[in-house]
């Protein structure tokens, strides 16, 4: 599919545009099918998408998708389509707006509740170059949520620019959508006599300085073309807020009838791995059982997270907050200074949005709240907005913070087990899949290290995480037929490091491995210890750099964690050629 302009929409008649919807709608299909990737926000999004190229003139006119899991239709009609056959993989196309892909991709998106913001910065510019275009933010009902969207309200009088919002409710973000927020979105869509009445109805947005235009069917193309061209106009003079309803997984039963499970599919023919978030969720609901302290916490991602059974199980002592990973910290924080033990399962990547929270309220109260850090390490296919390779390096640092690193599915289980009588902050972190078992576990009481096998003496791997583990294995299994055989150590707790270990290293050569950013992350607080002598301390962990969408072995290898790397550097202490 070539680049339909907008021009090129304005000719076709309604019947034409909705073939061309049902087009689009195949081509998301077997395009995520194929490649993996978000579908149901996606679906859902048909319809709206075209009525946008429709009416407005894009790439002049500006759209920011908030998060960018509802894009897909913008990319194929603005001529991406070639780049689908390889969907999130290295060198194809990004599952999200970039910048570096398109002129019609005005802001780089991943995160939610950022694109209001973005859309006030971008009009602020438009006006201060006396320019004239019209900026649009789509965002869905999960992330308006997010505190950012109403500090990006607060913001609209004082920058006097225009700009059209236009909320995308489906009823979801990952999970369905909670809060009030959510019920005066489900009240403003209410069908009664009182609809009209839409200054009574709409006063909160009116008061921020908006238009409120609601409620319509997002998916009833006629009438999103109708309502698009009459906003148009209204943006002369002032902002608008659109509230239009979709159904997520639009045209597709499976995926309409399965929205959270259909939210982001891997590949086609997929290979099933246990997830450690099973294993958190099976654990917590044991613990929970004995110990009426153990509540759950999350931000909107109940079932990706493992936590549905908890939720059923204990509906009391489980919270999900929406898409405010702050407050979620924050609220841990409270409920552990009153004595009970909360559990807090987050991404990687979206507890960077809560690092002054978990430095202030619960670091320095020294309260004790379990941060279980999901999807660490490099996760693959979504890219740079989504891989957990900063946690290490923001935690580290962290006065008071216990940061604990399974070797395995079994050892997690092991150290949520531990957890539960442990008193302060800690955070577990660890990734997606379970994909290696490395045998019995030592016992975890004492913080201390693991010796997974006894070397030649001269050169010990200090491995962190799974993925570290099995890299370091992988190589010495390669350097053992060169006679080289170096110690491979389970640093399962990066703070406190294991000084009794380390003291007894003697004169052996450091290697460290891990999942995580170098700047910062366990190998440099091992350099940093061993500072001012004379011990070599070589780090294997990645480059500075943003790490692009891939498959994880292929991004490990290509940005500082290639087994070749390690066997190479280690047979070079060897003198081995």
């Amino acid at each position: 599919m070539d680049t339909i302009t907008g021009d090129q929409l304005r000719g076709m008649g309604i019947a034409r545009l909705e073939e061309l919807c049902e087009q689009l709608r195949k081509k998301i299909i077997g395009y995520v099918m194929q490649n993996g990737g978000h579908l149901s926000s996606n679906l859902g999004m048909v319809e709206l998408t075209v009525a946008l190229h429709r009416v407005f003139n894009f790439p002049k006119d500006k759209v920011i998708f908030d998060v960018g899991h509802q894009c897909y239709a913008h990319k194929l009609l603005s001529g991406r389509e070639e780049g689908f056959t390889r969907l999130r993989k290295r060198g194809g196309l990004s599952g999200f707006p970039k910048r570096e892909e398109s002129e019609y991709d005005c802001y780089n998106t991943g995160h939610a509740g950022t694109s209001i913001s973005a859309a006030l910065g971008i009009a602020k510019a438009r006006d201060l170059a006396g320019d004239d275009y019209s900026v649009i933010a789509v965002i869905g009902d999960g992330s308006f949520n997010n505190g950012l969207v109403y500090e990006a309200f607060n913001s609209l009088k004082l920058l006097k620019t225009n700009i059209l919002v236009i909320i995308n409710d489906n009823g979801m973000s990952i999970s369905p959508t909670v809060g009030s927020m959510h019920e005066y979105l489900d009240f403003l869509s209410e069908d009664s006599e009182e609809q009209d009445h839409k200054a009574r109805r709409a006063v909160i947005f009116e008061r921020f300085g908006f238009d409120y235009d609601g409620v319509y069917d997002g998916n009833n193309l006629a009438e999103m073309i109708d309502r698009l061209t009459a906003i148009k106009e209204k943006l002369k003079h002032g902002s608008v807020i659109l509230h239009v309803l979709t159904k997520k997984g639009k045209g597709y039963s499976f995926c309409e009838e399965n929205p959270e499970a259909t939210h982001g599919i891997g590949a086609k023919p997929a290979v099933s791995y246990m997830e450690y978030s099973e294993v958190l969720g099976k654990k917590l609901c044991a613990l929970a059982e004995r110990d009426k302290r153990i509540v759950a916490v999350t931000a909107a991602m109940t079932g990706s997270l493992g936590l549905s059974e908890f939720f059923e199980k204990f509906p009391q002592r489980a919270i999900d907050v929406g898409i405010c990973e702050e407050h979620a910290s924050i609220l841990c924080a409270a409920l552990a200074s009153r004595g009970l033990k909360p559990y807090y399962a987050v991404y990687s990547t979206f507890l960077q949005r809560s690092f002054d929270e978990i430095i202030i309220d619960i670091c320095s109260q020294k309260l004790p709240v379990t941060l279980c850090i999901d999807r660490a390490g490099i996760s693959g296919a979504d890219g740079e907005t989504h891989q957990g390779v900063f946690d290490l390096s923001f935690l580290s640092f962290v006065p008071g913070l216990t940061i604990a690193v399974p070797k395995d599915a079994e050892e997690f289980a092991a150290m949520i087990e531990w957890s539960a009588g442990f008193n302060g902050p800690l955070a577990i972190r660890y990734t997606r899949a379970r994909m290696h078992s490395f045998g019995e576990h030592g016992k975890i009481e004492d913080c201390s290290w693991e010796k997974l096998s006894e070397g030649d003496g001269n050169a010990v791997i200090l491995a962190c995480g799974e993925r570290a583990i099995a890299r370091a294995f992988a190589a010495v299994e390669r350097l053992t037929s060169a006679g080289v055989r170096p110690s491979v150590v389970n640093v399962r707790f990066v703070k406190p490091l294991d000084e009794g270990l380390l003291s007894a290293l003697g004169e052996q050569n450091i290697i460290t491995i891990e999942d995580n950013m170098a700047a910062g992350g366990f190998g440099a607080l091992i350099a940093e210890r061993f500072s001012g002598g004379d011990r070599r301390v070589k780090i294997f962990a990645y480059r500075d750099s943003f790490i692009e969408h891939g498959g994880v072995d292929e991004l490990m290898d290509d940005y500082g964690l290639s087994v070749d790397e390690i066997v190479g550097y280690i047979r070079r202490i060897y003198e081995i050629g």
